[in-house]
């Protein structure tokens, strides 16, 4: 599984609590590996970390507070600060290589112009990826073969666009969870500069 840990738009003290809460999630789940990590402005601090974990930790999706005097602004009052835990979508992942057994192939009548050879032969060719169910065709070309050769390319561009897309669509996600943090209910909290567990 896929988590984001985020500061959001929060200070300082936001992106110190994401590297302080992090570690202490890693300590206790240590098979857990950062994919991504944006360095914030002090040692330590993060405004957003993705990591992966073979778990399932959906129970620490929600919002976190680190309860905790600001050491960078000592006459600042406040000492609760929220960062967010989310869990990203995986990026369906379609290989775009073609193989024989990954298709099935059709033939038909290619009808329109082009000479009477193109009613009496099935010259058009279909091409339906079977672990998609995406169907591409062709009948620009004169032969079955060159058909059939014109439709994997187009049916090769098509999962390579998924693929892009889909990726495009993950990192859109991490973002739009990285802008919003829900204030109260948290699911931890964390005190002091050691971030102990309450």
């Amino acid at each position: 599984m896929i988590m984001q840990i985020s500061s959001g738009m929060g200070p300082v003290e936001c992106r110190v609590a994401v590297g302080g809460i992090f570690g202490q999630i890693q300590k206790e789940f240590p098979d857990i590996e950062i994919v991504t990590a944006t360095n914030g402005e002090v040692s330590g601090s993060f405004s957003s970390i993705i990591f992966t974990s073979d778990q399932d930790l959906s129970e620490l999706e929600g919002t976190m507070e680190w309860i905790c005097k600001s050491k960078y602004r000592p006459g600042h009052k406040r000492k609760n600060w929220f960062v967010d835990v989310s869990v990203i979508q995986e990026a369906m992942e379609i290989n775009p290589k073609i193989s024989a057994d990954s298709i099935r192939v059709e033939k038909f009548h290619s009808g329109g112009p082009g000479g009477q050879n193109v009613n009496k032969v099935e010259t058009g060719v279909r091409v339906i990826h079977i672990p998609t169910g995406i169907t591409v065709s062709s009948t620009r070309e004169r032969s079955q073969f060159a058909n059939k050769q014109d439709a994997l390319k187009k049916l090769s561009a098509v999962l390579t666009q998924i693929n892009t897309d889909n990726k495009y669509k993950q990192k859109n996600d991490a973002w739009s969870k990285h802008a919003q943090i829900v204030r109260g209910n948290p699911v931890r909290v964390y005190e002091g500069d050691d971030f102990r567990l309450r």
